[in-house]
């Protein structure tokens, strides 16, 4: 349960645009699950999985559309078309943010005398902020995060502790950097040698990163070695990700927990890439395409679709496969049951 500022319900309701059914001046001091909900609090109902703790429900007022009944005895209703967008919308507006004061610059930060950070920027206790650097309007480096020199923040974005971003990246607008993320480390580039060693090619490219993006908590994303590792506008990368030198990632794409991009793929727009998924280097994955967990996708994926398994391919054939595999196995357990009978001697010998 989230305490917010008391409002009246019908003040909830002209929020979010609902129509008020029942006590329109009852008091809203509380955001909560049904389950959780108390005298006071504002929940939603979009699923019947829920229904009972509708009926149960202690909330003041509920979130519902028009198809989904009654109000429970103690709750007014806002009417609304789609229940749980409006409920982030009122979380949107009326959470505060844990955020650091405008414009403020912890004694403890250390910031180059030739970087350029506006007024409204913030920055915490711990923080570095490298030679010319550009930090934009209303940023917030939160605690201890380090920006390489030559480094561009854009406007609204938070970096939260712990974030490293290594010199010349470039970061969009209202982008969300979690705890412990690595921007721009080098790329996993060596060439080996006949005797087994190594030689370390330089990683000399940089990392740019589109507006509205979201990077997950010690996520990693290299470094290119020529040229720039893209990641586009609206990105959203979970915990636990690697993003390889020279990869590019199209708009609005997904990349849930520990999944591994190998370097120099292109991922087009909308992709879909669930956890555990591992991608294979220097190939393409056409826009509108979905990755089941744990699938291994080994070749380039020029058909939008759903594909699984390991080598990926259309989550339809993996079915009949996984099908066929069962009936392989049935077939050779009868065979052995055959082979079993064959070989015992004549009863009558």
């Amino acid at each position: 349960m989230i305490r917010i500022e008391p409002r009246s319900v019908h003040e909830v309701a002209d929020l979010v645009g609902g129509r008020v059914v029942g006590d329109g001046g009852g008091v809203v001091s509380s955001i909560a699950s049904l389950a959780d909900a108390v005298v006071g609090s504002v929940s939603f109902f979009g699923s019947e999985t829920f229904r009972e703790d509708f009926r149960s429900t202690k909330a003041t007022c509920i979130l519902v559309n028009e198809a989904h009944g009654a109000a429970p005895p103690s709750a007014s209703l806002i009417m609304v078309e789609q229940p749980y967008q409006s409920f982030i919308k009122i979380l949107q507006t009326l959470v505060v943010s844990n955020q650091m004061p405008i414009g403020h610059r912890s004694a403890s930060a250390v910031i180059a005398s030739t970087a350029q950070v506006h007024e409204t920027a913030s920055i915490g206790p711990g923080c570095v902020v490298g030679d010319d650097c550009i930090i934009g309007e209303h940023v917030q480096l939160i605690a201890n995060v380090v920006i390489g020199d030559r480094t561009h923040v854009g406007h609204h974005t938070a970096i939260h502790a712990n974030a490293s971003v290594y010199s010349r990246t470039h970061i969009g607008s209202g982008c969300i950097i979690h705890a412990g993320a690595v921007i721009g480390s080098d790329g996993f580039g060596y060439v080996e040698h006949p005797d087994g060693t190594y030689t370390k090619i330089p990683q000399v490219g940089n990392v740019i990163i589109g507006n509205d993006v979201e990077i997950g908590a010690n996520t990693t994303i290299d470094r290119a070695a020529i040229g720039s590792t893209v990641i586009d506008d609206g990105v959203k990368i979970d915990n636990l990700v690697q993003i390889a030198h020279g990869v590019a990632i199209g708009e609005h794409s997904a990349i849930a927990a520990q999944a591994g991009v190998s370097g120099s793929t292109r991922i087009g727009r909308r992709v879909r890439i669930a956890g555990q998924v591992g991608v294979a280097g220097h190939i393409e994955i056409t826009d509108h395409v979905i990755v089941m967990g744990q699938s291994g996708v080994t070749k380039s994926v020029s058909k939008r679709g759903v594909y699984s398994g390991t080598p990926a391919q259309e989550h339809i054939k993996q079915l009949r496969n996984d099908a066929a595999m069962r009936d392989i196995r049935s077939m050779q357990e009868r065979l052995q049951a055959l082979e079993t009978i064959i070989k015992q001697p004549d009863s009558e010998e």
